[in-house]
């Protein structure tokens, strides 16, 4: 895992480029502290930046860019190819003769056979920059769902990208302001695919690769996608399944995911919740493991929202060495929370994001630098309870109507947030998919809210822009229609929540904050391609969540584990305790003032203090309460990010 940046021009660079590649590449050193270094081509207008931490070939011949003389060629990866050691031995056979011991020069290598098709063999998370000084060219990569951050900014005769948005603010030709549109999106938890908190600075989509080409004094730009999850039809799923086929399928992938997973040349630990997704990757680390596994596990001062008594019980099954960091207010505000946010990049609506910000802080000062995690698990397996709302509603028969029930009643505590807590439809979503999908009408909800607490400027510089449109209208029509609903709700929910929320503040971005690697098995595509296949009778089944999943770990998870329903993973809000409200009453009060307020220039700082005095006014409807506790995180931390982040640059 590391941090890269740099710049590609149409035109000769000049001696600052060494400089601003500098402060560029300093802004990541969190990403990589075990190296910086960097290629400057002035008369090819190139420059390369890379910060390293240090995994796989840990002497200096792993050191980043890496050049081939012969073709040109020069590579910054930010991330692992897996099973890299086949890749290498079958290169090897054929030919290719490798400088290092590291599992990035396999990139180089397989473009040099391959041209552009080489992304087709690349397994892992990353994402990377090569040049290719013949045809003179630049291609920015990002895998498959987006598990690795990759940002630019683009204009007729520049291209400037980074693994972190912070870094192109580093540079004096990226505008250094917040994004009108973007603040809505955010208020209303939901980003569009492929934008960032900051205008003028996109995200390249996941599945993706950006080529930039110079001719004539410019440069042209196409931007091509390698992947997609490409669901069966509805009609396509087997009507009469055997499930042990299936079980047995989703257990031989998993574990060939894990094993790729567990190759370093450090020690490698896991994240260890009260759920069947991070208990299976324990259980199935440990198999394959000489020694006792470091499992790390957040514990919270609320019973309610609370899993590690669960993760425990796993934990002692398998003989793990467990470490619990319990976590109260004043670790999940303050500080902590300031520190998450510039690390994010964008708001977050609960304070997981700071716990698990502590808990990669933690897994860092016990020496460990990879862990293997669960994420993407209910993504692929239909395991969040709005993926289970949505295929009941639309189910015919009446049992699946008891199901909606039981399932509603236990998740009450989540209404408000994760759920809404009445149905509501938006119509860009009813054309492009024919409902709306569960997960985002929360979202709807919440946007009915914050709307009114902006000022009238920027209300008129949004006009009539729709966020939920705007969501919309990034996601390809050609990958919903004809599907099932649960397949059309699992796919729009991977395109948006699962990039900008459970692999930004709940992944990549909170884990290297403190240099530390996060591995999710669950998103190895050679097991999504494989889950895509398991038809909705089986990954619900009998009300059952990720069901197939269950069967396959049934040797792996405790019998209490197994017959636990999903329950969502979350901080308690604020609004549950008082020492939380107080915290972020002070923080409020810090970062939050009038002037504070009209210096964004967003919010009308009136109808803002309003909405903060109703809100420590107390005595709210529950429900309303958690969505007000939302949209003041939200609000917090666009103050914050401005502060921080925009002025600051």
């Amino acid at each position: 895992m590391c941090g890269i940046a740099g710049f590609f021009q149409a035109r000769p660079l000049d001696e600052r480029a060494y400089g601003e590649l500098e402060r560029m590449v300093a802004r990541l050193k969190h990403r990589g502290p075990d190296g910086q270094s960097q290629h400057v081509d002035l008369g090819r207008g190139l420059a390369m930046g890379h910060t390293r931490l240090s995994i796989i070939d840990l002497t200096r011949s792993g050191t980043q860019p890496i050049v081939d003389r012969e073709r040109s060629l020069v590579l910054t990866v930010n991330g692992e190819f897996y099973d890299y050691k086949t890749a290498r031995a079958t290169l090897s056979a054929r030919g290719e003769r490798f400088e290092t011991k590291t599992d990035s020069e396999i990139a180089l290598k397989l473009y040099r056979r391959h041209g552009l098709q080489f992304v087709d063999d690349l397994r892992g998370e990353f994402a990377f920059a090569l040049y290719d000084g013949q045809a003179e060219r630049l291609i920015l990569v990002r895998d498959r769902f987006g598990v690795r951050p990759l940002f630019y900014h683009l204009r007729a005769d520049a291209l400037y990208y980074a693994s972190e948005a912070k870094a192109l603010l580093a540079h004096p030709s990226v505008p250094k302001r917040l994004d009108h549109k973007s603040a809505l999106n955010q208020m209303m938890h939901t980003l569009v695919p492929g934008t960032s908190a900051f205008e003028g600075i996109g995200a390249l989509l996941p599945g993706h690769f950006m080529v930039v080409e110079r001719r004539g004094g410019r440069l042209h730009v196409t931007t091509r996608k390698y992947w997609d999850a490409d669901l069966l039809q509805a009609a396509e799923h087997d009507p009469s399944p055997d499930p042990d086929r299936y079980v047995v399928r989703a257990r031989d992938e998993l574990i060939d995911a894990v094993r790729v997973r567990l190759e370093a040349d450090v020690p490698v630990g896991c994240y260890l919740s009260g759920g069947i997704d991070s208990c299976s990757i324990l259980g199935l680390s440990t198999s394959m493991q000489q020694s006792a596994v470091k499992a790390f596990t957040i514990a919270f001062d609320d019973d309610a929202y609370d899993e590690s008594v669960v993760a425990t019980e796993m934990a002692f099954r398998v003989k793990a060495d467990q470490e619990v960091l319990r976590l109260t207010a004043p670790d999940l505000y303050g500080d902590s929370y300031i520190r998450t946010l510039w690390h994010a990049e964008r708001t977050f609506y609960n304070t997981l994001g700071v716990a698990k910000w502590h808990m990669s802080k933690r897994v860092r000062e016990c020496g460990f630098k990879v862990v293997v995690t669960g994420e993407g698990a209910d993504e692929l397996f239909a395991g969040y309870p709005f993926f289970k709302r949505d295929y009941f509603v639309h189910a015919p028969d009446e049992s699946s109507r008891r199901h909606q029930q039981a399932m509603d009643a236990k998740n009450a505590l989540f209404e408000g947030a994760i759920l809404s807590e009445e149905p509501v439809s938006h119509p860009a979503f009813e054309d492009l998919c024919g409902f709306t999908p569960s997960w985002l009408q929360p979202w709807i909800l919440t946007l009915s809210r914050v709307r009114p607490l902006f000022s009238d400027a920027t209300l008129e510089a949004l006009g009539d822009y729709d966020p939920v449109a705007a969501i919309a209208e990034k996601l390809d029509p050609s990958q919903v229609r004809g599907r099932h609903v649960l397949d059309i709700a699992q796919y729009t929910w991977m395109k948006t929540m699962l990039e900008c929320q459970i692999l930004n503040w709940g992944g990549d971005r909170v884990d290297m904050a403190n240099s530390m690697e996060s591995r999710p098995p669950f998103l190895d595509h050679h097991l999504a391609e494989f889950a895509k296949t398991i038809p909705p009778s089986l990954r619900i089944r009998n009300g059952v969540e990720k069901w197939v999943l269950r069967e396959a770990m049934k040797g792996v998870l405790p019998e209490l584990l197994y017959k636990r329903e999903k329950f969502a993973f979350m901080a308690p809000p604020a609004h549950t305790d008082p020492t939380k409200r107080h915290a972020v009453k002070e923080m409020v009060d810090a970062r939050m003032g009038p002037e504070q307020i009209a210096q964004a220039g967003l919010f009308d700082p009136g109808r803002v203090q309003r909405f903060i005095d109703r809100y420590f006014g107390g005595d709210q409807d529950p429900v309303l309460a958690k969505r007000d506790d939302i949209i003041l995180n939200h609000l917090l931390g666009l103050h914050i990010i401005h502060q921080d982040l925009v002025l600051a640059a």
